[in-house]
């Protein structure tokens, strides 16, 4: 059994997300624990119950707890033995008093329920939600994996939550499908990886067939600060219909997005070097004659070398993705030598047929010829010829135990004050 616990400060959004499940014909509302009325009682009620209970304390603002249990797929658990399991977990964890709701859904290949509650009780006391997974959930876990015989967590937690690519042909089954794949993507990419704009988040979204869309420019959704998501193929065009951010249950709405950009990256910055060390280190020593190979042997690192195209087919910029820090760069954030051109240049793609010979910015639709590697056009090359040939010339050790500029190896804080002379009296 895997425990999740989502502490939050909009109870009817957790609340209606569930609801919806039962609308949608995926969920059952198995029982409903410490409410004075029952499970036929209208919906109403239910959420008026936990909003009342939550504004005994107006100074609590997390005042919302919706915790999911998950079992193997081995497993097959009546409804009864479920609700049992639920209510002991919530006992253990110090909730068996409070109000809450539990779930059974069937839109996954594993067995789970949800659990709604708050924090708040019935005499206006807050429950810590401190370290709640590893003090209280964590060691309920495994007494009722013991008690219930249930399989460990251990067993089948790398299984049960392994992201995967959407499957397009499912799509087109219907809507319900659609949400709910696009749905356990974004929830392992927003709480996981590091990025820093739109493209940035596509990159890592295109590897699983999803896409995020701002709408044509002038479109209403575009002028609004709409975003929309979309299922891709194989082909990477877009099928199905797309769903609206405000419709899923996190909100990965544009505004909310920009407010991880900005936190995103400052997290990423202590992952930028291994990055830039993976692939100066393949450029020097395996030399790629292609960018095919070059994406290859970065492959095998776990980072994507995705190019980012124009209308044109040009390729005006390079992003990277590192599966193992979980960070997105663009090539340009990397530095000027991991930028699309200088990357291209770098292994003699800019005479290659079928590839660009120029590297243009997605505004522009002119393509200027491009003339030999060892000969770069100055007007277009942006950096000097002998830096340049020096920078090659430097040995893979050197690049490797190369220091960073500093402007001072000392902290100033550090330094030993000079000692004043003592003037001599004569």
């Amino acid at each position: 059994m895997v425990a999740i616990i989502k502490p939050g400060k909009s109870l009817r959004r957790a609340f209606q997300y569930n609801e919806n499940k039962i609308g949608e014909g995926v969920a059952k509302l198995l029982s409903m624990e410490n409410f004075p009325f029952g499970v036929e009682s209208h919906t109403y009620l239910r959420l008026k119950m936990l909003e009342k209970v939550a504004a005994l304390r107006p100074d609590v603002a997390v005042n919302s707890v919706h915790i999911s249990l998950n079992f193997s797929p081995d497993e097959q658990l009546s409804n009864e033995k479920m609700e049992s399991i639920a209510r002991d977990y919530m006992e253990r964890i110090g909730f068996g008093d409070q109000p809450y709701l539990i779930y059974r859904h069937n839109d996954a290949g594993h067995d789970h329920c949800h659990i709604v509650t708050t924090n708040v009780t019935l005499n206006a006391d807050r429950i810590s939600l401190h370290h709640l997974g590893i003090l209280k959930s964590e060691p309920a876990r495994i007494e009722l994996e013991k008690k219930y015989g249930l399989v460990k967590a251990e067993d089948h937690k790398k299984d049960l939550f392994s992201l995967k690519p959407v499957d397009a042909k499912k799509v087109r089954y219907g809507k319900i499908y659609t949400k709910r794949a696009i749905g356990n993507v974004l929830a392992e990419v927003l709480a996981n990886f590091k990025f820093t704009s739109l493209p940035e988040l596509n990159a890592v979204l295109n590897l699983y067939n999803v896409h995020a869309e701002r709408g044509e420019e002038g479109s209403r959704l575009y002028r609004f600060n709409g975003l929309q998501y979309r299922v891709l193929d194989a082909d990477g065009e877009t099928v199905g219909t797309p769903i609206k951010a405000s419709l899923f249950h996190d909100r990965p709405t544009l505004k909310n997005l920009e407010k991880l950009f900005v936190k995103n990256d400052v997290a990423r910055q202590q992952y930028k070097k291994r990055l830039q060390t993976s692939i100066s280190f393949m450029l020097k020593s395996k030399r790629p004659k292609s960018l095919q190979e070059l994406k290859a042997l970065l492959h095998r690192e776990g980072i994507r070398l995705i190019p980012r195209l124009n209308k044109d087919g040009i390729i005006y910029g390079i992003t990277y993705v590192d599966l193992k820090t979980k960070c997105v760069f663009n090539g340009s954030a990397l530095g000027k030598q991991f930028s699309a051109k200088a990357l291209l240049e770098s292994i003699h793609l800019a005479t290659d047929k079928g590839i660009p010979g120029a590297i243009i910015s997605p505004h522009k639709s002119i393509a200027t010829t491009s003339k030999p590697y060892s000969q770069p056009d100055k007007l277009n090359r942006g950096f000097d010829t002998n830096q340049q040939n020096f920078n090659n010339e430097k040995s893979l050790l050197e690049l490797l135990t190369q220091y960073e500029f500093a402007a001072s190896s000392v902290p100033y804080e550090w330094r030993k004050k000079k000692r004043k002379k003592k003037r001599k009296i004569s």
